[in-house]
């Protein structure tokens, strides 16, 4: 399958496009336009971006797009697939980054540069790191502070703190890690169709534990909707794991009401739903790009190889984009700016470097985008 995007195309602008739509798996499957594949030179560019990135010897918060730079053809594959993010499907994957022809450093680097050119990457943890390494670790997923990107357990279903999540699949796993997305948008219409009592519900306030993840200076919960109600721009944050954490390790946040858990038990019902939820399988070289305020995800829990060096393992990126969407104002307290193509999301943790905030700085200030520095 591939991109029905002419290759030779010289810009690619998603405001000249639709913007994302509710949709149903069957459409994802007769309609190849969201998977776009690398072509020959844009690869061969990539890898050239790649030597001059290691010669620089700088390292990632001191880097520039200029120390990873993308000469025509990979620069129109990598906007293409960003700008179709914030599209029709809010989803776009990218195939054939030569992997296995990769150390894990260089893939990392390759990833690395890639957010470089496209957006302000977010701190992802209580370490504050840029990037995170999914992968079976360990971890716990469902105990206090627990995260699912160190497990090899099956997720639920949940967005990532940015505008657009970005993972590259290095390795694959022996069984399962299936990946599974599900337009907000369409389970949106179909509980307006069942129950439109609880459409006012998902933009009441819900509580949601931080998981370890906040700074010194934060509450270790936050509030947010689960429903925007911006008249123009739809967005869904939904996370029940966090909720219930919540829940369960602070008193002094509000009980949820009947109806709330009527709404959450609706979504946990609609969201995996075959009706609703499209299923792929990333393959080593594929990178997924997902609009977090319209497509919520999940993944299959998985078996790994014996062998260390095939282990499942995918690179994770959170970005902030400039073409990111106006966000409601309600969603204020958690992602810190609302306003389109400004920097926001992320988890602060508690290793928040100067470094990083003269990155933070630096790349707002080349990409054009508006920084609130408490974000």
């Amino acid at each position: 399958m591939f991109s029905k995007i002419d290759p030779n195309m010289p810009s690619f602008n998603s405001s000249h496009f639709e913007k994302p739509r509710a949709w149903l798996p069957k459409e994802l499957g007769q309609d190849s336009s969201w998977i776009h594949h690398l072509s020959r030179e844009a690869t061969l560019e990539i890898e050239e971006a790649l030597q001059h990135a290691k010669a620089t010897e700088k390292s990632w918060l001191q880097m520039t797009a200029n120390d990873f730079p993308l000469k025509r053809h990979a620069k129109q594959a990598i906007d293409r697939a960003f700008a179709v993010t914030q599209t029709a499907y809010g989803m776009c994957l990218l195939k054939g980054f030569p992997v296995d022809r990769w150390s894990v450093e260089d893939a990392r680097l390759v990833n690395w540069g890639i957010g470089l050119n496209v957006g302000v990457a977010r701190t992802q943890n209580r370490a504050s790191q840029v990037m995170n390494d999914v992968r079976d670790e360990g971890g716990n997923y469902k105990v206090k502070n627990g995260r699912g990107y160190n497990t090899n357990a099956g997720l639920d279903f949940h967005v990532d703190s940015c505008d657009v999540v970005a993972l590259m699949c290095l390795q694959t796993a022996k069984s399962g890690g299936t990946s599974k997305v599900t337009s907000s948008m369409a389970v949106v219409e179909e509980i307006k169709r069942l129950r439109p009592d609880l459409i006012p519900v998902m933009q009441q306030p819900f509580y949601y534990s931080y998981q370890g993840t906040n700074d010194a200076s934060q509450p270790p919960f936050y509030k947010c909707p689960i429903l925007g109600d911006d008249p123009e721009f739809f967005s869904l944050r939904a996370n029940r794991k966090n909720v219930t954490a919540a829940q369960r390790d602070f008193p002094e946040v509000p009980r949820l009401t009947p109806k709330q858990i009527e709404l959450l038990d609706l979504l946990d019902e609609l969201l995996p739903d075959d009706k609703f939820c499209y299923s792929m399988e990333l393959d080593r070289g594929d990178l997924q790009l997902l609009n977090n305020y319209v497509v919520i995800h999940s993944r299959t829990n998985f078996e790994d190889h014996d062998e260390p060096e095939r282990k499942r393992h995918l690179l994770r990126l959170w970005l902030s984009i400039p073409q990111g969407q106006r966000l409601p104002p309600l969603w204020k307290e958690y992602f810190g700016g609302v306003e389109a193509g400004s920097v926001r999301g992320g988890v602060r943790g508690s290793q928040i470097t100067d470094e990083f905030l003269a990155y933070e700085r630096r790349q707002a200030a080349n990409l054009g985008m508006s920084l609130n520095q408490q974000n």
